[in-house]
């Protein structure tokens, strides 16, 4: 009897003594999961509560579980998509420097090339929707190239970045549901929806918002395919313009002089009057060239003050200002399919001196920034933002402003280092 007591204590003992091992090993890993995460980990736990926070107002919009898990597969924040946000070009540079790089001779000269190559798709239209055709491809050049950079940036990835954080998740939020709306009616495939970093899309760079109330078939093939499907890009970009009361046969503005010890307060595109009643004042065109129609409202726009070029916008500059609300991005809109026209440069020079860089210049200095180790992709003479960042970088190092302007003083002083 005391032989099986003393045996079934020891085995009470090694009991005990297996219970105090597992606890202690339990413990550890225990401890080892509440280890407190690293930023990263912190962020992208975040994110994720984000992603799953938002399916209830993608559901209300009529999103399916498959389009949203498909959608955010993957998917993390873009950093750069914040950075460039804080710098967009329309809002940062001086009207002198953004229309140089806008309106570039080899934009210009493109763009007459392109009038002729698609002359029977712009004909049909220009009927169809009562749109200028200069104006179309201007916004092509603009956006995209002529469709040679319509972005790399996966659509939902940059419009969920803006939607979790930052200045813009009003617009962000907006547009992700816009975007998965896109994907549910089946237009495009998450693959296929590229665009920029603002969620911009396609030839001519459409918000979601613009696409789903604009977009149209134009090719009759069942899809509003503005990625892949040139025409129905941009009579898409037609049919927005027309719903934005394009005007048919009229222009976009005037340039124009003003008199000597002109009221500038009234420059404002909240004060309307009849180019009769600004003639009244003592504005006049340039190049002594009189007014077609004195009856037009418009209002007075000085870009760079009153000491650069002056411009009387009508209608169609509003229509291009619902595009992109930039009125830089409306002048060099205007300017671009003036200067594809045939139209000559704008008569007075901008104050501060600017000149662009021609062909030859741009394709120099990329040549030269290439050979500084600066990935900026191909010698092609067209001034994008990783051209620019590198500007940028160089003029830092050279102690100049750096605004990211390719400049001659710039070029030059790269001549000497290399």
């Amino acid at each position: 009897m005391t032989e099986q007591v003393h045996h079934a204590t020891r085995r009470r003992h090694r009991s005990v003594s297996v219970l105090i091992l597992l606890g202690l090993i339990a413990a550890c890993l225990i401890g080892a999961t509440a280890t407190p995460m690293g930023p990263a980990q912190a962020a992208d736990a975040k994110f994720k509560k984000f992603v799953d926070g938002f399916w209830p107002r993608a559901r209300k919009a009529g999103i399916s579980r498959k389009t949203y898990v498909r959608a955010f597969e993957g998917v993390e924040p873009d950093p750069e998509v914040w950075k460039k946000d804080a710098h967009q070009p329309e809002f940062v540079m001086p009207a002198s420097q953004y229309i140089a790089l806008a309106v570039s001779d080899t934009r210009i000269e493109t763009g007459a090339k392109k009038l002729v190559e698609l002359k029977e798709l712009l004909d049909a239209i220009e009927k169809r929707y009562s749109v200028d055709r200069h104006v179309l491809i201007a916004i092509w050049g603009m956006e995209t190239n002529y469709g040679t950079f319509p972005g790399d940036k996966y659509v939902i990835r940059a419009l969920a970045t803006l939607a979790y954080k930052g200045r813009r998740t009003k617009f962000g939020r907006r547009q992700l549901i816009a975007a998965l709306r896109i994907l549910e009616r089946g237009d495009t495939t998450p693959e296929r929806m590229t665009g920029s970093w603002a969620g911009a899309m396609g030839h001519t760079q459409f918000i979601p918002t613009t696409y789903l109330g604009n977009a149209v078939d134009y090719d009759g093939d069942g899809k509003r395919d503005i990625w892949d499907t040139l025409p129905d890009a941009l009579a898409s970009t037609a049919n927005y313009l027309k719903r934005s009361k394009w005007q048919m046969g009229q222009t976009w503005g005037y340039e124009v002089v003003l008199p000597k010890r002109f009221n500038t307060r009234q420059a404002s595109l909240r004060t309307v009057k009849t180019i009769g009643q600004w003639r009244k004042l003592g504005i006049k065109r340039v190049r002594d060239k009189e007014f077609p129609r004195t009856g037009d409202r418009a209002s007075l726009v000085l870009p760079a003050g009153s000491k650069g070029p002056a411009f009387l916008i009508v209608q169609n500059f509003r229509s291009i200002m619902r595009y992109n609300a930039a009125t830089k991005y409306a002048l060099a809109v205007g300017y671009l399919s003036d200067r594809i026209r045939g139209y000559p440069a704008f008569a007075r020079e901008w104050p501060d001196g600017v000149r662009p860089l021609d062909s030859d210049q741009r394709r120099e200095l990329q040549k030269l920034l290439l050979a500084r180790g600066f990935a900026i992709g191909d010698i092609d003479g067209v001034i994008g933002s990783k051209t620019r960042e590198a500007v940028s970088t160089v003029q830092k190092e050279k102690g100049l402003k750096a605004d990211g302007f390719p400049s001659l003083k710039l070029l030059q002083a790269m001549r000497k280092d290399s």
